[in-house]
């Protein structure tokens, strides 16, 4: 090859990346995206999780929500009160006081106090289990089945299963929601950290039935209802609640439930 060919061939790449190189240049002012230096610090201060337990797609969703001013500053539920307070500082706001709370399994018919109806042997996944009958094996419709798609998607590592029933690590949890979204008995529900007393019970059957499928089932019995000296409790479809708003922590309620229904949290 001669030289002015390897010139000329050396002329045309060059030109070519010379050519492509202006033009990806304008291309990048013309299409240049401004960047929200507020939401990238709120981005920065998030814990990055990504767990949607504030309602957002991932951690990029809640920082641009609340640059916006459309999300709450102490909207993420991992990071708590101090990245709460940190995000307040950023956007130049006070930081409204937000209760923490914690995911809790309304069930505690482990193995030891509950019947079964058949012995299942199939698919370890709660989820799957509404194609079999009675939507599992346990002779209580509500129960937790206690094969874990709560601990799977878990990312925290705060609940566990312990004889059949999943149980949460208050201390761990960061009440994101992905447990309550899975349960499909729609056991699990978030209440306040602090909580003093639960209803650790989902069924609503009748008494009678209550009592021959699990030992420490509520029956509806009203009791508790009864006896709340700041009217609490509510008795709905055979099944006790708290309102938390009203309890005062007394105990009382724990104190005459005949079945151990309701227990300190």
């Amino acid at each position: 090859m001669s030289i002015s060919g390897v010139l000329l061939a050396v002329a045309v790449v060059g030109g070519v990346g010379l050519f492509i190189g202006v033009f990806l240049g304008i291309a990048a002012i013309k299409f240049k995206v401004e960047v929200d230096e507020k939401e990238e610090a709120v981005l920065a201060a998030l814990p990055g999780n990504n767990c949607g337990g504030c309602g957002f797609p991932g951690c990029s969703g809640l920082a641009a929500a609340i640059a916006r001013g459309e999300a709450p500053v102490n909207a993420c539920p991992v990071g708590g009160e101090p990245v709460g307070k940190v995000i307040a500082g950023i956007m130049g706001v006070e930081a409204e006081e937000k209760q923490r709370m914690t995911a809790y399994v309304q069930c505690q018919g482990d193995c030891d106090r509950t019947t079964l109806d058949y012995d299942y042997h199939g698919i370890e996944d709660c989820r799957m289990l509404s194609f079999v009958p009675n939507g599992g094996a346990k002779s209580c419709n509500y129960g937790c089945l206690g094969y874990g798609s709560c601990v799977q998607v878990c990312p925290f590592d705060a609940i566990h299963v312990e004889k059949g029933v999943a149980v949460v690590d208050k201390e761990k949890c960061k009440a994101c929601g992905k447990c309550v979204e899975v349960c499909p008995k729609n056991l699990i529900t978030l209440i306040p950290y602090d909580a003093k007393y639960v209803v650790a019970c989902s069924s609503k059957d009748k008494g009678p039935v209550t009592m021959k499928d699990c030992t420490v089932g509520c029956i509806g019995c009203q009791l508790c209802k009864k006896n709340c000296p700041s009217q609490a409790v509510e008795v709905v479809d055979f099944n006790a609640t708290i309102d938390y708003e009203k309890c005062v922590g007394c105990g009382v309620c724990m104190e005459k439930c005949p079945r151990k229904s309701i227990t300190e949290h």
